[in-house]
């Protein structure tokens, strides 16, 4: 097998639930004249942590999107391609990533969202792969630490396959990137996906 599992769907399963509720703690009561806190995924690799975060959380919350370019070869710039629907303006907000790696994408949404004047802006990251951090951002919740360079499953993809798998996987990324149908076999029967 040329992937190792991570995180199964229990470790999964138990990683969220725990997100869940120290997000529902620290905000329960919390709630700001402009109504409940605001969850904001980062499309596309967030969107199966977020919505199983959401189920995991015992307090009300709105959902919204955001979706950024990737960096220009060289230039070190990305730009927004989906703003947020809601007004975050006196709201406490949560941005949800699936992995927080260099910094540098978060670093450039909370400048982007500070902007805004939320009541309060946190960040939630499934995966912290701190040894890979260039710039330093806050984590206030965060599922777990991972040092392996690149991972798949669970919403993270490589060329759009594997976001569906119940689970988290290290790969060898040059591999993967040349042949993205390389771990098919070994993946999807590990993670009960058809």
């Amino acid at each position: 097998m040329r992937a190792r599992v991570l995180l199964d769907r229990e470790a999964l399963h138990a990683v969220v639930g725990r997100l869940g509720r120290e997000i529902s703690e620290a905000y329960r009561g919390e709630s700001t004249p402009a109504g409940d806190i605001v969850l904001v995924g980062l499309l596309r690799g967030s969107v199966v942590f977020l919505a199983d975060l959401v189920r995991a959380l015992t307090i009300d919350c709105a959902v919204d999107f955001l979706a950024v370019s990737s960096y220009a070869p060289g230039s070190g710039r990305i730009r927004l391609l989906k703003d947020l629907d809601i007004d975050i303006a006196g709201r406490d907000v949560v941005l949800v990533e699936d992995v927080v790696d260099t910094g540098l994408t978060l670093a450039y949404l909370l400048g982007e969202l500070r902007q805004r004047a939320p009541a309060s802006l946190e960040v939630c990251t499934l995966i912290d792969k701190q040894s890979r951090r260039i710039v330093p951002v806050p984590l206030r919740f965060v599922g777990t630490s991972i040092d392996d360079p690149f991972v798949l499953g669970y919403g993270l993809d490589m060329a759009g396959r594997y976001r569906n798998l119940d689970l988290i996987a290290a790969a060898p990324f040059d591999e993967v990137r040349a042949d993205p149908d390389m771990l098919v076999a070994d993946l999807y029967p590990r993670s009960g996906v058809r």
